[in-house]
């Protein structure tokens, strides 16, 4: 099964992370994808550096397989337009601010008269109600209102900002995918299509799910380094000689008793988290770590490198998954890891790329066309 979405059409009306990753699951997996953006307004994930042939890595990767449609959505006649799109696309998935879609004359209720089986995805911060939902913010925000980053990083120096994007992929992007494809199962009984308000923040309490029942329920709130899995006890990362990390995960007792053994601790009786961890660093920093890898390798005990992205895309467990892929243009991208087998990678598209295509596919003549990029429709 290659393509196992082939026949769902998605409007993607999103920009920067949340929205653009999560329609590229949709298309990595067959949808048909069209973005709707801004000519004059680019997606600011456009201009990051790199750029490869006028566009960012990152740009390329997260709206590869899609089409792009440059359109003015506040000139009248927009509306018209995203009407007769939603007849053909019924899946569509936004990402401004609650309130602006309807500003525009394209909310939900609105689409909807156009076509009943309208799946209608909204992704924002705090959600389309509560006195938060106009309120601006980031994954580092919806981190720390939901609690998250209380329990993440150190005592002495308190929560970090982290290089992954927690909030707006796992709680955003993913749950999105999730809704909108149950709504597709639903639709096939029910017939009709429905509206999906998607919080990531929301989603980053949810996603906390061995920390918050027990808070919620009269333990004490999680803090840095306070229980087994945020560095409270072994499993944690450790220093090497070189000023690199290992990442030491030996939580069931087999795995820490086999990590003992490897590093020729005594732990009879067994030792207490806290002693087992300070010999496990005094140990740790005396060799480098190419050097502990090559000592632990063979050994099965949760214990790993703690890689830079360059080392880890030529890592022999990457090579072998064939995760990452290289572009005729030679552009090098990490593959699908969807569990399909996947279709050759198609590039992303320039702004407004497949604009003329699609018009003349909703029935306008070149000269209709013509008079409405004049009039700035595709601005």
């Amino acid at each position: 099964m290659k393509e196992p979405l082939k026949g769902l059409k998605v409007l993607d009306l999103s920009t920067l992370l949340p929205g653009p990753y999560a329609t590229m699951m949709l298309a990595d997996l067959g949808a048909e994808v069209l973005r709707v953006e801004s000519a004059s307004r680019h997606d600011l994930v456009r201009n990051m550096k790199p750029l490869i042939d006028g566009q960012s890595a990152a740009f390329s990767y997260l709206n590869r397989g899609k089409q792009s449609l440059a359109l003015n959505l506040k000139h009248p006649e927009a509306v018209g337009l995203i009407s007769q799109l939603v007849a053909e696309y019924d899946i569509l998935i936004e990402q401004f601010r609650p309130g602006v879609m309807a500003r525009l004359g394209l909310d939900y209720y609105t689409l909807k008269q156009v076509n009943p089986r309208l799946i209608y995805c909204s992704i924002t911060g705090y959600g389309q109600t509560g006195p938060y939902r106009d309120k601006a913010g980031h994954d580092l925000n919806y981190l720390a209102l939901s609690g998250a980053a209380s329990h993440m990083g150190r005592k002495a120096s308190g929560p970090a900002p982290m290089g992954l994007q927690v909030a707006d992929v796992a709680a955003g992007s993913h749950p999105a995918v999730i809704s909108v494809l149950a709504a597709v199962i639903g639709r096939q009984s029910s017939g009709e299509g429905c509206y999906l308000d998607i919080s990531m923040a929301d989603n980053t309490l949810a996603l906390q799910a061995l920390m918050i029942p027990a808070a919620l329920n009269g333990a004490p709130d999680p803090q840095p380094e306070s229980n087994f899995l945020n560095g409270g006890g072994v499993y944690d990362y450790y220093r090497t000689a070189d000023d690199r990390y290992l990442s030491v995960g030996s939580l069931e007792p087999q795995f820490r008793q086999r990590l003992a053994r490897a590093l020729n601790i005594q732990e009879n009786p067994p030792l207490e988290d806290r002693q087992l961890k300070t010999l496990l660093q005094q140990k740790f920093a005396k060799q480098d770590l190419e050097t502990w890898c090559e000592e632990l390798a063979d050994q099965d005990i949760c214990v790993e490198p703690v890689l830079t992205v360059s080392e880890a895309a030529e890592h022999p467990q990457f090579v072998a998954r064939h995760m990452i892929v290289t572009q005729p243009s030679g552009e090098r991208q990490v593959d699908s890891a969807l569990g399909f087998e996947q279709q050759p990678i198609q590039p992303a598209p320039r702004c407004g790329e497949q604009g003329a295509q699609i018009m003349e596919r909703l029935g306008y003549s070149q000269t209709e066309i013509d008079k409405l990029r004049d009039a700035g429709l595709f601005d």
